[in-house]
């Protein structure tokens, strides 16, 4: 399903074309502009990698930053756009689906499943 940014976001996106790098590498090459944008920048990643329609969003979801959608690019590959948070979480450099902080313990035990 495709979720196009509005027009009037166009202005303010920032495009990162990761090729077709699969996702472990794909979000390394996210990760260092990402962390230099803006909150609320919106960034528009092309990716060929046929498991980017499942990690982005997931990724998305893991470390807060808003998932905007999906969609073609003029030249038919695939783009997903995200915008970045305020309340996202940092991630590991090297390993960039796994939070860089451990989530903290709960005080009553109980699972965070």
């Amino acid at each position: 399903m495709s979720h196009p940014v509005p027009d009037h976001a166009a202005e303010s996106r920032h495009l990162i074309d990761g090729g077709d790098r699969a996702c472990g590498e794909l979000l390394m090459h996210l990760l260092q502009p990402l962390r230099a944008l803006s909150v609320s920048t919106v960034v528009r990643l092309v990716a060929t990698d046929p498991a980017a329609p499942l990690d982005i969003p997931a990724w998305c979801h893991l470390t807060g930053h808003r998932y905007l959608g999906s969609g073609r690019q003029p030249d038919g590959r695939p783009h997903y756009d995200l915008e970045v948070s305020s309340r996202s979480v940092r991630v590991q450099a090297d390993r960039p689906w796994h939070l860089a902080t451990p989530v903290p313990p709960d005080p009553k035990g109980q699972s965070h499943s």
